[in-house]
């Protein structure tokens, strides 16, 4: 059954910002075409797009490859990622009503669960997927109050290109890790809840200042 590009697109940004694909590893439209049958432009089209959000690299002669990981370009992402964080929560709050915070409070709940199941487990594929889908829900209902569909645009290119550094990075997540961002988490939406800004904004740093 043929699928539709935006499926093809959704995937492909899964795949990448999950570790399947690997940092510098070539993407070649004819031999990811059978995957999804569909045609090798389609492909082409699908990592074009992805490489407007900055997830694949493309050259001339040398074809399509997933995005290099770098210390360097991880802190540099990071520290972009806190900024645009930080002013889309403190917009949310100002902005945010009594269906934001049941919203935020139910991606909260939700999150947690997915991460204690991976403090437990193997963490196969699929399993990071989940949790990585769970993590941006989050974050990205954190700012969604924010009024400023720029700003939110922006926030999900970065934040995809942050997933993509960190985990191939982090693969294996190890000791108190999740434990760890568990309450980085909770501290995060106590503070949204509570209408704290300030608070709210040393959170989100408190959680992604590791990379920086």
């Amino acid at each position: 059954m043929r699928i539709a590009s935006t499926e093809i697109y959704d995937d492909f940004q899964r795949k990448l910002i999950t570790g399947f694909f690997r940092p510098g590893s070539k993407l070649k439209p004819s031999s990811l075409q059978g995957a999804y049958g569909c045609s090798a432009n389609t492909v082409r089209d699908v990592l074009l797009r992805l490489s407007r959000v900055g997830l694949v690299e493309f050259e001339m002669q040398r074809g399509f490859r997933a995005r290099e990981a770098s210390p360097q370009r991880r802190s540099d992402i990071a520290r972009f990622r806190i900024l645009l964080e930080q002013t889309g929560a403190a917009l949310s709050i100002e902005n945010g009503d009594l269906e934001w915070e049941v919203k935020l409070s139910a991606a909260h709940h939700k999150l947690v669960h997915v991460e204690r199941q991976m403090d437990r487990s193997e963490r196969s594929q699929e399993e990071v997927e989940v949790w990585s889908d769970a993590e941006r829900e989050f974050h990205e209902t954190l700012i969604s109050r924010c009024d400023s569909p720029v700003l939110r645009e922006t926030y999900a290119n970065i934040y995809v290109q942050f997933r993509q550094q960190i985990v191939f990075q982090e693969r294996n997540f190890e000791g108190d890790f999740y434990k760890v961002i568990i309450r980085e988490h909770q501290s995060i939406v106590d503070a949204a809840l509570a209408r704290n800004t300030e608070a709210c904004k040393q959170a989100i740093y408190d959680h992604v200042k590791r990379n920086l």
